[in-house]
């Protein structure tokens, strides 16, 4: 018995093929562009980013196992998100998806829904503060703006919902996932609603509500046939990657929190009721009964990748981000007095300020390149750490940190985070991440593995442990204070 886990990432989409124990059969992965038509803008081209990476993963890790497509008992499938999609009546995309948080191009629509509806009304009902997060103020965009393509629209959906209906033909999305369409979400009813904006977009134009372990439907003929997986195989509801590479190592009790160091660095921390603060994202978890409470910074493993290709050109690129770490190394903590901005795409928690731009602050002479890229690393983990403190200040200190992603193989940068947050750090023998996650939560929907199961899948291989360095203190101080003090020069460039 085997399951087939996918996920659909910012820049890489991966696959794993797991057995009934967990070990990965077979993987696969496949690099896409993130498109940036203009500042403040992100998007993926849905047939040939998140459609054409599936096709491309299944085929690969079906050929490279030797599996037999029947074999493969459930599918489970998970995407960057929460997106915005509009499908016309056969389901064909009628522009590229716009991405989650890093896409900020609806902030007018948030200012007009927030002074129509009210904040603590959208807070109280929907979960969540109105932010560059939210699909409901995209779609409100895509009215607006683009009004010849909202005419057409007859769907609107996210990138884990299209994949599931290229799949089987079925329309739906997990509840998780859903509770980021504010102010078209009502968390306590679980149900989508339209009193609170009934000129966004018809319910009936939104994907059917499930659990993400729900069986959405079965791999269609035409599915199939493009895939090489066996058709009336089940793929469930699925859900956003942050959620499914939680689940890959091991969070699922209250006070469990995920840091994963992606493209973005996300996190997410299981509560045992729901947290009210419009600094930070709530959401129903994956199954009934269960509440998250979520965060992200905009931009984190992205500013790696720009620091590469724009200054370290004279590096191999395979061995590039190695060099950078040897240089950074030899930087002393603090990098030299110098401090870095992440907000290169603005920022999302907790200062939600879409206007907030990227700086390296305090340059003279003296400094070197490995002092860029260390101040680049500490300038994250003072973001992330302002996160925590966040967390902190609602009473939600977590009991278990749990690293995640490709970015741990970044050691400089998880014994930053933990020094500067002063809190240790689990690493899991399988960072693979939400593709793995996906595996598990297919062999879930079908009763092959209970949630307990995934210790035993993936077992903890190290602590990342907090030291106490004074130089982090004193840089992440002048940190806070340096984005308070350019605040509004940043909103006028």
């Amino acid at each position: 018995m085997y399951t087939l886990g996918v996920d659909i990432g910012t820049f890489e989409s991966k696959g794993v093929l797991a057995d009934a124990s967990g070990n990965v059969i077979a993987s696969a992965s496949t690099p896409h562009q993130m498109i940036v038509p203009q500042p403040g803008w992100a998007e993926h081209r849905a047939d040939e980013d998140w459609w054409g990476d599936f096709v491309t993963i299944a085929r690969a890790v079906l050929a490279d196992s030797g599996v037999d497509a029947s074999d493969i008992k459930c599918v489970a499938c998970s995407a960057i998100g929460p997106c915005m999609l509009p499908v016309d009546d056969t389901g064909a995309p009628l522009m590229n998806g716009v991405l989650y948080g890093v896409d900020t191009r609806a902030q007018t629509e948030i200012d007009t829904l927030n002074a129509e509806i009210g904040e603590d009304v959208i807070l109280d009902r929907c979960g969540n503060a109105l932010t560059s997060q939210a699909v409901g103020p995209k779609i409100l965009w895509l009215k607006n703006q683009r009004p010849e393509i909202y005419a057409r629209t007859a769907g609107i959906l996210t990138s884990t919902s299209y994949l599931v209906w290229k799949l089987t033909g079925e329309t739906v999305i997990d509840h998780y996932t859903a509770a980021n369409f504010a102010p078209l979400y009502d968390v306590d009813a679980l149900d989508w609603t339209t009193d609170l904006a009934p000129d966004i977009i018809a319910p009936d134009r939104l994907p059917r509500l499930l659990w993400s372990t729900g069986i959405a439907g079965q791999i269609t003929p035409a599915a199939a046939a493009e895939t090489g997986l066996a058709p009336g195989t089940p793929v469930t509801c699925g859900t956003i990657d942050a959620a499914a590479e939680a689940v890959s190592v091991g969070v699922r009790t209250t006070g469990d929190m995920m840091m994963m160091y992606g493209s973005t660095i996300f996190i997410i921390t299981l509560t045992d009721a729901r947290v009210r603060d419009p600094a930070l994202w709530y959401a129903p978890w994956l199954f009934p009964d269960q509440h998250a409470s979520m965060a992200g910074l905009a931009t984190s493993g992205t500013l790696t990748h720009w620091f590469r290709d724009q200054f370290a050109r004279d590096l191999r690129r395979d061995t590039a981000f190695a060099a950078l770490a040897t240089e950074a190394e030899n930087s002393p903590p603090g990098a030299s007095g110098l401090l870095m901005l992440p907000y290169f795409s603005g920022e999302r928690t907790p200062i939600h300020d879409s206007s907030a731009k990227g700086a390296f602050f305090g340059l003279n002479l003296t400094h070197t390149r490995g002092d860029m890229y260390r101040a680049l690393i500490e300038g994250i983990a003072y973001g992330t750490n302002h996160v925590v403190e966040t967390y902190e200040a609602a009473g939600q200190r977590p009991t278990r940190l749990l690293a995640v992603g490709g970015g741990t193989r970044n050691r400089l940068w998880l014994q930053a985070t933990s020094d500067v947050s002063g809190i240790d750090q689990i690493v899991c023998q399988k960072t693979t991440g939400a593709s793995y996650g996906n595996a598990f939560l297919a062999a879930q929907a079908i009763g092959a593995a209970q949630p307990g199961d995934i210790s035993q899948w993936n077992p903890a291989a190290e602590v990342i442990t907090a030291s106490e360095n004074p130089a982090y203190s004193k840089q992440y101080t002048l940190f806070r204070r340096l984005y308070e003090q350019t605040r509004d020069i940043a909103a006028s460039l």
